[in-house]
């Protein structure tokens, strides 16, 4: 065979290499083409690859499917999908070679040969002429098979006697994942869509419809749902509850069972609403409890590729048509849809975790962590109350253990620390309402004109402390969110408060706080009085008292006691803020925080 060496042209230096059969010198020309039109490495002129150095045990086809064999806590059917990716996406590039160090072992430059090949759809050295074209893989498979590749050469490395020095896969570059090279890989729906999609599964099919509410309220995988028993209907203090103690698996032939959950903390109990609950009884009624809550047309378990295509697929078509669903979700979807609305209502990541099953946070975070760019304004108010002791507590903390300390030691002036009175009034079953953004907060209003007049009044308060982030370089997004927005329309409110039918009351309010530390003395130099607009709706901030005053411990090692005045009068504020300095001397000493620091606990 003569070729001539990677760069080509009249006079590049030719190279030859002999054979004595056809058949190993076509195999020999695809593996040069492979390489640039350079010699396979590792390849000896004239030796090949010495077969006799490479142990047939080392190579890598025999190596990885050994490896996979002896890998242990891991289900048959992801072993059987390992073997699987080894024989079509890595032997056809690293047969020849051995994970042995020395004369045709597989080295780093394979290894980012390979990727390079996955990412662009490129045919393998090894793969035969009559194979049809191989597809580009996205960032996240070929990442996921990287992993693969290397643990199998990780464990060449570990092994007893070790049989090579270092990782070849370790250290390599992999491709990105582009905005717009994919679109998003989960696809949550909002609660309306949701509405539209449950609908429409209940004209398809009623037990499909409670098998879609069961994943969409608990956040179940399709294995966990369809192996649902009566069994599993429980109570959880005094709650309904669900029980996840078995899910539906494969094993090496591809068979279904029932097995064990996917992880340790898979096994789970989650709480529902007792009227998913009181469906589940009804359908248990008349079952043995091991019997399936939900089957299929056959009577047997719910296969997911018969569900998607008889009852999933055809009501996400039904919602386009009917609602104008837009978005093309899986059955899946309704899991990232579940952690998706418990983002948005505020619910802590660790509860999100393990309402999931998720055996580590990182998970979580990993899955569902874009998703959490909602929360920036809490996130911003969280730390804002933290670090700055002027800062009153955060609206959507009013309800937490911060704001709620069972050893909480506190008091008011008479009068003061009460919500303000009356009631803005609840909205209609169909009442049309007009929402603005304020800051952080969603606030509805029965009319417009006055959604306006309030949005416009919160710009005007805050005028001055734009123009100064403007100058500060701040950005559009970043503005909007201390700017007030809309107002919106919308058919009808489905948030958190009530629908204002007045404009609400605006106050300036003043305040002042001062931190103490157990032994009475101050923790820093107070600041000044501070003076503020607050409108009514923001009722962890309102007030129209003359003053009030608050003491509360502050959770930290420091076992700091803050001092609290606020008011409408300045002179009042003055004179509480005083008056609650003197309290917390009083009561710093006491503070809860302190035990831990006397016992050593």
């Amino acid at each position: 065979m003569r070729w001539r060496s990677a760069g080509g042209g009249r006079g590049a230096k030719e190279d030859t290499e002999n054979f004595r059969d056809e058949r190993s010198a076509e195999k020999f020309r695809d593996l040069v083409n492979a390489h640039g039109q350079s010699w396979p490495p590792g390849w000896i002129r004239g030796q090949g690859f010495i077969a006799d150095q490479r142990r047939p045990g080392t190579m890598f086809e025999p190596y990885a499917l050994a490896h996979i064999d002896r890998l242990t806590g891991v289900q048959g059917d992801t072993k059987a999908k390992y073997r699987k990716l080894v024989l079509e996406n890595m032997s056809p590039w690293f047969k020849p070679y051995t994970v042995e160090d020395g004369e045709g072992s597989i080295v780093r430059e394979m290894v980012q040969d390979w990727i390079n090949d996955l990412a662009a759809g490129n045919a393998a050295p090894l793969d035969p002429s009559d194979r049809k074209p191989r597809k580009k893989y996205a960032a996240k498979t070929i990442a996921n098979q990287h992993g693969l590749l290397s643990a199998i050469l990780q464990a060449a490395v570990d092994a007893v006697p070790s049989l090579r020095t270092a990782n070849p896969c370790a250290k390599n570059r992999l491709p990105r994942l582009d905005t717009d090279e994919v679109e998003d890989e989960i696809c949550p729906l909002e609660r309306e869509e949701w509405a539209w999609v449950h609908e429409c599964l209940g004209e398809l099919d009623t037990e499909a419809q409670e098998l879609g509410e069961v994943i969409a309220e608990t956040g179940f995988r399709w294995g966990e749902s369809t192996a649902l028993q009566p069994r599993d209907l429980q109570m959880r203090n005094g709650r309904p509850a669900l029980r996840v103690q078995r899910a539906w698996k494969r094993d090496e032939d591809g068979q279904p069972y029932l097995g064990a959950p996917k992880s340790k903390k898979s096994r789970r109990t989650v709480v529902v609403r007792w009227g998913l609950w009181n469906k589940l009884k009804r359908r248990a009624k008349g079952l043995k409890p091991t019997d399936l809550l939900f089957t299929g047309p056959m009577g047997g378990r719910w296969d997911a590729g018969t569900f998607r295509r008889l009852r999933w697929v055809p009501a996400i078509e039904l919602a386009a048509e009917r609602f104008g669903l837009t978005k093309r979700p899986r059955i899946h979807d309704l899991r990232h849809s579940h952690a998706a609305w418990l983002i948005a209502a505020k619910v802590p990541l660790p509860a999100i975790q393990a309402r999931l099953g998720h055996e580590s946070i990182t998970t979580t975070i990993d899955v569902y962590g874009h998703l959490l760019d909602a929360l920036d304004d809490e996130v911003v108010a969280a730390v804002e109350w933290a670090m700055d002791p002027m800062a009153p507590l955060p609206g959507f903390l009013v309800h937490s253990g911060l704001a709620q300390l069972p050893h909480q030691r506190g008091w008011v002036a008479p009068g003061g620390w009460t919500d303000p009175g009356g009631t803005p009034g609840a909205p209609g079953d169909s009442e049309t309402v007009f929402v603005i953004t304020a800051g952080s907060r969603r606030v509805p209003f029965a009319e417009r004109q006055h959604a306006q007049d309030v949005a416009d009044q919160w710009n005007n308060d805050r005028a001055e402390t734009i123009t100064k982030l403007k100058e500060a370089g701040w950005t559009e997004d970043g503005l909007n969110r201390v700017r007030a927005l809309g107002p919106e329309e919308r058919e009808r409110w489905t948030g958190a408060g009530p629908v204002w039918r007045r404009k609400p009351d605006r106050r300036l309010v003043y305040h002042r706080v001062a931190t103490f530390r157990p032994d009475g003395t101050l923790a820093h130099e107070p600041e000044p009085m501070a003076d503020g607009w607050v409108w009514e709706f923001e009722t962890d901030l309102y007030t129209d008292a003359a003053a009030q005053m608050r003491t509360e411990f502050r959770p930290g090692p420091s076992a700091l006691t803050e001092a609290f005045a606020r008011g409408i009068d300045k002179e009042a504020v003055s004179r509480a803020y005083d008056e609650v300095c003197a309290k917390a001397q009083e009561v710093c000493g006491h503070s809860p925080y302190l035990e831990p620091l006397i016992t050593g606990a």
